[in-house]
């Protein structure tokens, strides 16, 4: 329970942070009325239909304090079609003129900017197998790279830039079944960055009072209802692991005071051969030390595969993405766990080890 429940709480809070720093933005413009959706967008790849008029970017760029406004445009493939090499992707369009969240990674890992008919992908998206482009819609797109993992649907997302979105749209209307529905000089969201030294909270307030239609939000604050999400799961799961412990320490307790019991002759015995008070005491510690280790490396190896294998079932339940901890982290969480285990257990097996250490040999053996 207690290494679940750090790597819930820590893979959520590592997802959003990475998922903020990934914006690049300083601001998010969404079209009024639609944060919910961008942000389910963005994290958990929610299909969105959020549209607002190209020419609020001009206006966006003409509020003091901004210093670059690009806009970005949110796409979803179609589900299980022969046109599509994939089952379903969340595209991301971007402006290589104005962009600065993609096109610093592209210059410094590939060294160009994208040519048409070039994506990026996150870090889960590939080619599939016996191909050598992702078709959507028709259109065939050359996979130059990946972007780092972030545990979040952006993991899943195919980046590429607004003319590239608009040739496929062109391929779709004669080799898809349905031709892509993009909105003529619209876009989903702007990303701004502030000039050096301004309040971002006025900007972004100016900009909502600028723009009528639109909304502007401080990354800061960008999906914080997934991270108010996430504190009311973790106040929960805190909850079931105090009460976990205290039941684990009351049933070992009574386990090892049965077995003190059981054994009461035998440790008669022990003394009379000369065990010593010490002896009798180490060995009820270390026999509980033992079952400790077996126990608590049972519950960590279950724990680390039941997060492994149902991962996108408790993002589907919780309703927030959860980074997979690296070999390293989980090693170390499962020796923090371990520890944990030799606490409680040790807790437990005291009272009992420290009273048959102190019976009386004579008085044991006649029991």
């Amino acid at each position: 329970m207690v290494l679940s429940t750090v790597i819930i709480s820590r893979g959520g809070e590592e997802s959003l942070r990475l998922a903020r720093e990934r914006l690049g933005a300083d601001i998010v413009v969404v079209p009024r009325g639609s944060v919910t959706g961008v942000e389910g967008a963005l994290l958990l790849g929610n299909a969105t239909n959020t549209y607002m008029p190209r020419g609020v970017v001009e206006s966006i760029a003409a509020v003091p304090g901004v210093a670059v406004a690009s806009p970005q445009l949110y796409l979803t493939s179609m589900a299980n079609s022969s046109c599509c090499s994939v089952s379903l992707m969340f595209m991301f369009a971007f402006d290589p003129v104005t962009d600065f969240t993609i096109e610093p990674w592209l210059k410094e890992k590939l060294g160009h900017d994208l040519s048409a008919g070039q994506a990026v992908g996150g870090a889960d998206v590939f080619v599939p197998d016996g191909q050598d482009k992702i078709k959507l819609y028709g259109y065939d797109f050359d996979l130059v790279g990946n972007l780092e993992p972030t545990g979040t649907n952006l993991d899943q997302t195919l980046f590429m830039t607004f003319a590239s979105a608009n040739d496929m749209a062109e391929a779709s209307r004669t080799k898809a079944k349905m031709a892509l529905p993009i909105l003529a000089d619209t876009v989903s969201s702007v990303m701004v960055k502030a000039e050096p030294g301004a309040d971002r909270n006025a900007i972004a307030k100016a900009i909502t009072d600028a723009v009528p239609e639109a909304q502007a939000v401080p990354a800061a604050a960008m999906f914080g209802s997934y991270g108010s999400q996430i504190s009311g799961v973790l106040r929960t799961l805190v909850v079931i692991v105090v009460l976990t412990v205290v039941l684990s320490l009351a049933l070992m307790g009574l386990v090892f005071w049965m077995s003190v019991h059981e054994r009461r002759r035998q440790i008669g015995v022990l003394r009379a051969l000369g065990a010593t008070q010490r002896f009798v005491l180490l060995a009820y510690m270390t026999e509980a030390t033992l079952l400790a280790l077996a126990g608590g490396l049972a519950g960590a190896v279950l724990a680390s595969v039941a997060m492994y294998l149902f991962r996108d079932l408790l993002v589907s339940a919780l309703g927030f993405p959860i980074l997979s901890p690296s070999s390293a982290s989980l090693f170390g969480l499962i020796v923090a766990g371990l520890l944990v285990a030799l606490l409680v257990a040790a807790a437990a097996a005291f009272v009992p080890a420290l009273r048959a250490s102190r019976q009386e040999p004579a008085v044991s053996m006649r029991e």
